[in-house]
């Protein structure tokens, strides 16, 4: 059919652009004289599809205009989702809530947006009267009104009252604090509405920033829309945070957090004072208090460690106050971070809360915000079918890793990219650390294809450099707030004898496979420590060298890298000693050969035949020769891959009584005394 089509077409449209729908917000339909095509509850414009819409009959539909309901909101609201629900054609597709509103629009396409320009004018003082200045009466306002069957009846009466006094249709409703309806019977002019609606706003805007003496800073913020670097200090405050709004269960597991920071100019101003911040404290949209809750956290201190010391006082009397964590917290000089139940619900809240600042910079040019009344944000917090977006938006996330981040170095390719696939997937959020750039971009992009709630992000990282390191962390912790567990893995390997080894060669093994497990260790720590200091006695943090069955026993014509395993296992040894008390564990992985693996089999340069070469295999004159050589020294007969080494990393991070230990996983080829 044609027209879903296009109605496809035009939710992608508009559902891909954060200008017009945040967090997957909006909905669109389409009608014939039988049925209407409504977007289902759950499913996000952007990437919709014909099974994303709820498929309706309109004469059951019309039975809601006619029929009365209870005066008892919960109750009215229960039956009135019965009713939509008989009207429903297609099964388990929950209808968009303003099913109804969409009905009683007589044209074929409906698009329901919030743009953040028209919510810049619908979330301020003089809201209806510039409606008018600007766009004449051909446009209908709707003054604020809960939504839900409430809201349908006001739209409805309304529109019944514009087609008696015009003769016509309202092509375009206005919904105070909520955002716009527009209406046609093509998609083309459903676009050149929208194209002129924000054409209009935004030259007022701009003449509204000029007409201002010195201009008001923050309409010029907006305009002029300027990234703002997350200060480095971050290091030393949001793995504290994390560790103070994680909460342990009676089973003593502990529900981690993640956390996420963004600043930019416009954040810096409403964050910069008290009296700034006041301004975006109340939430403009029901979108603001399903997300963000209907309070936030501001802290309004410089030092670091003033900071801690008020969120640590805080944060328990926000808790016991509102009964719910803050998912926002504004830190003065520093930024918004975003406390979520998972990676992806952080992105979510610094995307609806950016936007809430938005519109209160817009709303300047309109006498200024008109948040939501504490009446509405009540309605909105208790009603089922916001709690139910709710549930959706958090998301599920399951497994042994859950929520925890973990930084993975040398995990562009080969075995790293192996453990960190292995760990996605047990629900972690996956730092890549590796210096090719181009593939570890295209390995993080694969990665977040088939994530859940989690995500992959990539750093590009030489383990060789302390300042390339401390990067690493910062990057980090700015995107998850933390970092549970650093394997150190990236590693290389040069074989030769004593004749054909070059010194450069054996610093350049040694520096990476031996060295830079110092560098990571030494900057890592620091922040596992804070973590440990604020977190509950139950949470340990992991670090874990992923070293080798050359660590274990000598490698005939491979003593660079033998010997950098070697001393692996002792700073192993020295740094759980020194790490015991901060409850930091430190364990190395000993795996047997990848024979599958690049390092391995690649037909260039792989171990095969750089060993063939070497001679390291007596009488060996073909790469099979090698290959079977080193199969038949493995009882088990079997190479270790990525998911034997994965199962060895989650066991080192659940068990809480073993540091210090060398973990061989190698088919019986190598055993401890």
């Amino acid at each position: 059919m044609r027209e879903i089509e296009q109605l496809i077409e035009i939710s992608r449209f508009y559902g891909k652009d954060k200008r017009f729908v945040i967090a997957g917000g909006g909905n669109t339909s389409y009608k014939d004289e039988r049925q209407i095509w409504v977007k289902a509850s759950g499913f996000a414009l952007a990437t919709i599809d014909r099974d994303g819409f709820a498929v309706l009959d309109r004469d059951k539909l019309r039975l809601l205009s006619e029929k009365s309901y209870s005066d008892d909101t919960d109750l009215r609201e229960a039956e009135v989702k019965s009713d939509l629900e008989a009207a429903c054609i297609t099964k388990n597709r929950r209808p968009s809530v303003e099913t109804s509103m969409h009905n009683a629009i007589n044209y074929a396409f409906v698009v329901h947006l919030h743009p953040t320009a028209v919510n810049g004018l619908m979330c301020s003082r003089q809201a209806e009267n510039k409606l008018r200045e600007l766009f004449g009466d051909e446009h209908l306002y709707i003054p604020y009104t809960d939504p839900g069957y409430v809201l349908f009846k006001k739209v409805e009466g309304a529109i019944a009252a514009f087609r008696a006094k015009r003769g016509k249709e309202p092509s375009v409703i206005w919904l105070q604090n909520h955002g716009i309806f527009v209406a046609a019977d093509n998609i083309e002019e459903i676009r050149r509405t929208y194209d002129h609606i924000l054409a209009v706003l935004d030259k007022e805007v701009k003449t509204a920033a000029h007409r201002a003496a010195a201009g008001s800073k923050a309409l010029q913020a907006y305009l002029q829309p300027e990234e703002r670097p997350v200060p480095g200090r971050v290091i030393e405050i949001l793995p504290a945070l994390r560790m103070l709004v994680s909460e342990t269960d009676e089973q003593k597991h502990i529900q981690l957090k993640t956390l996420k920071i963004r600043n930019n100019k416009l954040i810096e101003y409403y964050c910069e004072k008290k009296e700034h911040y006041i301004y975006i404290s109340r939430p403009f949209t029901p979108d603001g208090i399903v997300y963000c809750k209907s309070n936030q956290l501001y802290i309004d201190k410089a030092k670091t460690e003033d900071i801690l010391d008020d969120a640590k006082k805080i944060l328990p009397f926000f808790r016991q106050h509102f009964g719910y964590q803050p998912k926002v917290i504004a830190l003065r000089g520093l930024g918004i971070v975003a406390v979520g139940d998972n990676a992806a619900q952080c992105d979510t809240i610094l995307d609806v809360f950016e936007d809430c600042i938005k519109i209160a910079a817009i709303s300047e040019a309109f006498g200024g915000p008109h948040p939501m009344t504490q009446e509405q944000i009540d309605f909105i917090d208790h009603w089922e079918v916001e709690n139910y977006r709710r549930s959706i938006a958090a998301g599920t996330l399951t497994g042994r890793a859950q929520n925890k981040t973990i930084v993975v170095t040398g995990a562009a390719q080969g075995f790293g990219r192996g453990i960190a696939d292995e760990l996605l997937k047990e629900g972690a959020n996956i730092v890549v650390a590796d210096l090719n750039s181009e593939t570890g971009l295209a390995t993080v992009d694969e990665f977040n294809q088939k994530a859940r709630s989690n995500r992959a992000v990539f750093v590009q990282t030489d383990v060789s450099k302390v300042a390339s390191i401390e990067q690493l962390v910062y990057q980090s912790i700015c995107c998850f707030g933390g970092i549970d567990c650093f394997i150190s893995n990236a590693g290389i390997l040069r074989a030769g004898g004593l004749e054909e080894m070059s010194p450069e060669n054996f610093d350049l093994v040694t520096k990476i496979n031996y060295s830079a497990y110092f560098y990571c260790t030494k900057v890592v720590s620091r922040v596992m420590k804070l973590q440990t200091a604020y977190g509950s006695p139950d949470y340990y943090a992991d670090i874990i060298q992923i070293n080798s069955k050359s660590g274990l026993r000598g490698s005939r014509a491979n003593f660079a890298y033998a010997g950098g395993k070697f001393g692996g296992i002792g700073l192993t040894q020295s740094f759980a000693l020194e790490l015991a008390p901060f409850r930091i564990k430190v364990n190395s992985i000993c795996p047997g050969n990848y024979y599958e693996g690049p390092l391995w089999s690649n037909p260039e340069n792989g171990l095969f035949v750089q060993y063939l070469k070497a001679g390291k295999v007596p009488g060996a004159k073909t790469i099979r020769d090698v290959e079977d050589y080193y199969l038949a020294q493995v009882p088990m007969r079997k190479g270790c891959s990525p998911l034997d080494v994965s199962k060895g990393v989650l066991y080192l991070m659940d068990q809480c009584g073993e540091t210090g230990q060398a973990l061989p996983i190698t088919g019986g080829q190598v055993m401890l005394n």
